[in-house]
């Protein structure tokens, strides 16, 4: 499951809204065009939003022909708004100075933020082309912010002057972090190294959109046609219909009938994997998916990330950090490379040793069928199926027809009323990007809370995965701004009229990703830069992880898992045999993260060296004893977590961490007897869900939990060994 989110918000000068390549000019022929002089200040981009619910995004009059020009002029309103509050004469102040950061670069955040939903939801046409030259300049007017030394001078004065003392907690966070933030990028070098800085940074925005427009044109481009029906055998009815539709899709008229497809998407390639007979299918559909950016063609990403890995060892370097990976981690909870690594590695062997128990269990039953074959990595999730079956008696064919997307978008949304008191109401007054897309109301009390989007159809330029956007943050200097959050998702669009059935992870997934758009909601903070998910990489998963466990409630569960044609509530017997299954197959799921984790910090801890990422992988995954018959969850050429920007650079372990926070805070609500406990939603409300970055997430966590993590938890809730 890709759990990626983006959110650009000028006041942290954090860029991770752009994942893609390497342009040096803004394109220059495109900004000096007719159509762009006559739109540079008149586009509705550039304009407040207006509407209904504090203002909406103007989806329905975005002319993308427009975004070169609109960006040159943000940029040059937002160059003038920084330079006045560096200007300004009188003696710098926390609000003069901080609070005035909070309030500047709002017609470019509003910007970014609509291009950044073109960039990862309708990179077509010419969407690529722009943001190539979008990102370099993006990346040099952050630089600008931080190496103005007018501005780092007041920023200084207020983070050493006697005001300090007087500001409250939130105040007093935002002012260190801030601080911090700009040396750790570089406000305190010299004129001569901050030019060769931001010559770097400016490279490794282009770099970044290089990376994920040659792993999207692979996931377009690689797909496994299917003419011959028998090749479905074994495929779920349901499963046959999504790859039909989509076939359908990619085909225009009569020309779909008979004919099927598995695009190269995680949601397509998974069930083909767990279900299909046709062994050799299921190879090719492996291969198309694990070679995504590594089949030595125009769209290889080995040389990008060989680049991108060089030049974030030469930054870190320059800005005083012996890797990238330290420099990093500096301001997350683990603090330190080591401290990352050791939970990693505590974890590891555990995982290794049960995996080889699995595999003994697959390689039993293919050989009691005289298969003849030794288990690989594309017969791993088709054998797991038949043990989990022998062993829990539990056919996951049998769960899916009560999995239907709708019924658990409901389940999620009353799950989330029990315990923060929301109310969704779908509303149709708000434009929309594409027609799938939905809006909900959510309020509280009556009172208007935010914007729900929902985005859950794969479609071309769509990139694929989950994740959450946030399309507006909320905050409340002096007027109360309501957020708008969106979850992105890649479900097959079945037949009109039938409902859409998605598998038991994707229903994880649904729940994950609402969990971050839940924190989005709940926020409740004065300072935009300190709202919702904005908190340090390795606790942002927390809150989204620990809403998976809602799935499994049977509060949910009997209301919400009803068959698609009966609409009977899922079995009482089927929800035992889930719930007995849980640590089933935790080795492979947890080797498969573990090991593109690993890999992520490994490759960042090697330093200021020249790195062939096939042949690194190669060599580490040997020195892990990585078990063969398992692939990483994202091979290097593809992993857009680390590659299509900084966000989880040296970072991915941030959902094992997370995973040992999300363990014990769920042992609170087992240990209550219910996951609806009035007292413990209040709890999580008030020190995690709503406080944002205004506090430690260490802090946040202990007035939760009564104490710091123990990280057994993590153990046993994989079912490891505690010692």
């Amino acid at each position: 499951m890709t759990r990626t989110m983006h959110t650009f918000i000028l006041p942290l000068v954090t860029l991770t809204i752009f994942s893609v390549t390497v342009e040096n000019s803004f394109g220059q022929e495109a900004s000096n065009s007719k159509k762009s002089k006559m739109t540079k200040s008149s586009s509705i981009l550039l304009k407040p939003w207006i509407g209904p619910y504090g203002g909406v995004p103007p989806w329905r009059q975005v002319n993308p022909d427009e975004f070169l020009a609109a960006f040159e002029t943000a940029i040059e309103m937002s160059t003038k708004e920084i330079e006045a509050i560096a200007d300004n004469p009188d003696p710098p102040t926390f609000q003069n100075t901080f609070g005035a950061l909070e309030d500047a670069g709002r017609t470019l955040n509003r910007l970014d933020t609509i291009f950044g939903v073109y960039t990862s939801n309708l990179a077509t046409g010419p969407i690529p082309d722009i943001e190539k030259a979008v990102a370099p300049k993006m990346s040099k007017f952050a630089d600008s912010i931080v190496q103005n030394e007018k501005l780092f001078a007041r920023m200084e004065a207020v983070y050493r002057g006697k005001e300090m003392n007087t500001l409250n907690g939130p105040q007093k966070r935002l002012v260190k972090d801030r601080y911090d933030n700009f040396v750790r990028q570089g406000a305190k070098l010299n004129a001569e190294d901050k030019a060769t800085l931001s010559q770097k940074n400016a490279a490794l925005a282009g770099l970044f959109a290089d990376f994920s427009q040659k792993v999207l044109q692979d996931e377009e481009g690689y797909i496994t046609w299917i003419d011959n029906a028998d090749d479905l055998k074994g495929l779920p009815e349901n499963t046959v219909e999504a790859m039909a539709g989509a076939a359908k899709q990619l085909i225009e008229g009569n020309q779909a009938q008979g004919k099927w497809c598995v695009t190269n998407t995680r949601s397509s390639m998974e069930p083909f994997l767990t279900y299909a007979d046709n062994r050799a299918l299921r190879e090719r559909v492996w291969r198309n998916y694990y070679s995504r950016g590594d089949n030595g063609d125009e769209n290889d990403t080995n040389q990008v990330i060989t680049a991108i890995l060089k030049l974030r060892a030469e930054r870190a370097l320059m800005l005083g950090y012996p890797t990238h990976a330290h420099w990093r981690l500096e301001p997350q909870m683990a603090r330190t490379p080591e401290t990352a690594m050791a939970l990693m590695l505590k974890v590891w062997p555990k995982a290794v040793a049960r995996v080889q128990e699995e595999v003994a269990d697959m390689q039993r039953i293919a050989d009691a069928e005289g298969a003849g074959i030794t288990i690989e990595p594309w017969d791993y999730r088709y054998y797991a199926e038949k043990v989990r079956k022998e062993k829990f008696d539990l056919d996951f064919n049998v769960v899916k027809p009560y999995l239907q997307m709708e019924k658990l978008r409901e389940g999620m949304m009353w799950a989330a009323g029990q315990l923060y008191g929301f109310e969704f109401r779908q509303v149709n007054d708000v434009p929309v990007f594409e027609k799938d897309v939905r809006v909900w109301e959510v309020t509280r009390d009556g009172k208007h809370v935010g914007l729900w989007v929902f985005d859950p159809f794969a479609r071309r330029g769509k990139r694929s995965g989950a994740w959450m956007n946030a399309y507006r943050i909320q905050e409340n200097m002096g007027s109360r701004i309501t957020p708008i959050v969106s979850n992105n998702s890649n479900f097959i669009k079945g037949d009109e009229g039938k409902p859409v059935l998605i598998s038991w992870d994707d229903a994880v997934t649904l729940f994950h990703e609402f969990g971050h758009a839940l924190h989005g909601l709940c926020s409740d903070v004065n300072y935009p830069s300190q709202a919702g998910t904005s908190v340090p990489r390795d606790y942002v998963e927390f809150p989204s992880q620990l809403n998976e466990h809602w799935l499994m409630t049977p509060e949910v569960l009997s209301r919400f898992a009803v068959h698609f044609e009966t609409g009977q509530p899922m079995p009482q017997e089927l929800l035992d045999k889930i719930k007995k299954a849980e640590t089933f197959n935790q080795g492979f799921n947890t080797v498969e993260y573990l090991a593109s984790a690993l890999m992520d910090m490994k490759m960042h801890l090697a330093g200021n060296v020249t790195i062939d990422p096939d042949k690194f992988e190669k060599e580490t995954l040997a020195e892990l004893a990585m078990p063969r018959e398992i692939v990483m969850r994202h091979r290097t050429p593809q992993f857009g977590h680390v590659f299509s920007s900084d966000g989880y650079s040296a970072g991915y372990y941030s959902y094992l961490w997370s995973d040992a926070l999300t363990a014990d805070a769920a042992q609170v609500f087992e240990d209550a007897g219910t996951y609806y406990d009035p007292v413990l939603a209040k709890s999580l409300y008030d020190n995690i869900m709503s406080v944002g970055d205004t506090i430690d997430p260490a802090e946040g966590f202990r007035k939760f939990r009564g104490r710091d993590v123990d990280t057994k938890a993590l153990l046993r809730k994989r079912g490891f060994p505690v010692e």
